[in-house]
């Protein structure tokens, strides 16, 4: 069952108007394709988990913020006896991963460690539990939902779901019972309850008002 669901980001539709009204720098460019290739991804992974079947509850989008840190989780999976915190990573081509950095092959481009984020993101949310006085076993995956993705040099003990092993991941969950009871409802509800509507991190490229405005006249 969506408890809820997913929408653009208030920074993805900014972006969006203002690539349409001016020309964006370089870097603001790559940020932008980033978010757009982002929620891509995660819209896709939407639509597959609507093939889960037993009881489960999916929260999708969630910014929670716990001891002053805020954190970001895609999608939230509560089952019987667990939480499937869940990162989903919409990138494209070959890469490998060297301490701290995924390293695109083609550009060598560096990124974040998704992997680091998602154990920063999964240490929040079980501070946050406990917080709240609640005893939920909690597992936290990457997802990479792109078919054309490759990840070179990667331990076999990592987190993460590649795109050949992510129907495989839909199938297990489907052959795991679950029954949900009314604590499964009143987390979700909590967690719900305390989702930030601003993310205090948005940074949008510096832009006149009215420059943009002459733009829509001529």
């Amino acid at each position: 069952m969506l408890l809820k669901g997913r929408s653009e980001s208030y920074e993805l539709l900014m972006m969006r108007f203002l690539n349409s009204r001016m020309d964006l720098a370089e870097q603001e460019k790559w940020h932008y394709l980033s978010l757009e290739k982002g929620f891509e991804g995660a819209v896709k992974f939407d639509l597959q988990s609507q093939s889960l079947q037993e009881e489960r509850y999916i929260i999708n989008d969630l910014l929670l913020k716990v001891n002053n840190s805020y954190f970001q989780i895609d999608s939230l999976i509560i089952s019987q006896g667990v939480i499937h915190l869940l990162d989903v990573k919409n990138f494209q081509g070959d890469f490998y991963l060297e301490s701290d950095k995924l390293i695109s092959v083609k550009t060598d481009r560096e990124y974040k460690n998704p992997v680091v984020q998602l154990k920063r993101c999964a240490s929040l949310l079980r501070q946050l539990l406990q917080i709240l006085k609640l005893n939920y076993f909690v597992e936290a995956s990457v997802i990479f939902i792109n078919p054309e993705f490759t990840l070179y040099q990667a331990p076999m003990d990592l987190p993460i779901i590649l795109p050949t092993q992510v129907n495989r991941f839909f199938n297990d969950l489907n052959k795991t019972p679950s029954r949900l009871n009314d604590g499964h409802k009143k987390l979700a509800q909590k967690l719900i309850s305390l989702h930030q509507t601003k993310n205090p991190f948005t940074i949008l490229p510096k832009y006149i008002f009215e420059q943009q405005k002459k733009r829509r006249l001529l």
